[in-house]
């Protein structure tokens, strides 16, 4: 397992973090799943395992970072929106469906106001 999966499998924020900004692809793929395939699995796994409310902490920060969560490594897995709906991870779905509306709204365009400085 690459550092950065071992970071996702053992929700370590601090080491993911530090890994992503010294160059790890964010799209990096390990035993066929995406980080963030990967991050949806541990979250349901530990919630099943533990009996504790489910989190989204690894999601949201990943997504935060500019994960895809329609991506997919291989064919037959799905994505991690998949993942999350039929896996009832109800927390991640609610969270990539609002990253999704964000980002496929349209935007308005920036224009400068005067007080900008921008003329």
């Amino acid at each position: 397992m690459t550092p950065a999966h071992l970071a996702v499998e053992h929700e370590d924020l601090p080491a993911l973090r530090d890994l992503l900004d010294h160059g790890t692809d964010l799209e990096e793929v390990d035993e066929g799943m995406t980080l963030l395939q990967h991050t949806v699995e541990v979250e349901i796994d530990g919630h099943i395992q533990s009996g504790d409310p489910l989190r989204v902490d690894v999601t949201a920060y990943l997504l935060a970072r500019g994960a895809d969560p329609l991506a997919s490594a291989l064919p037959g897995i799905g994505s991690a929106l998949h993942m999350a709906q039929v896996n009832g991870h109800w927390l991640a779905v609610a969270l990539i469906e609002a990253q999704l509306r964000r980002t496929t709204n349209d935007q308005p365009e920036f224009r400068p106001s005067a007080s900008c400085g921008h003329r």
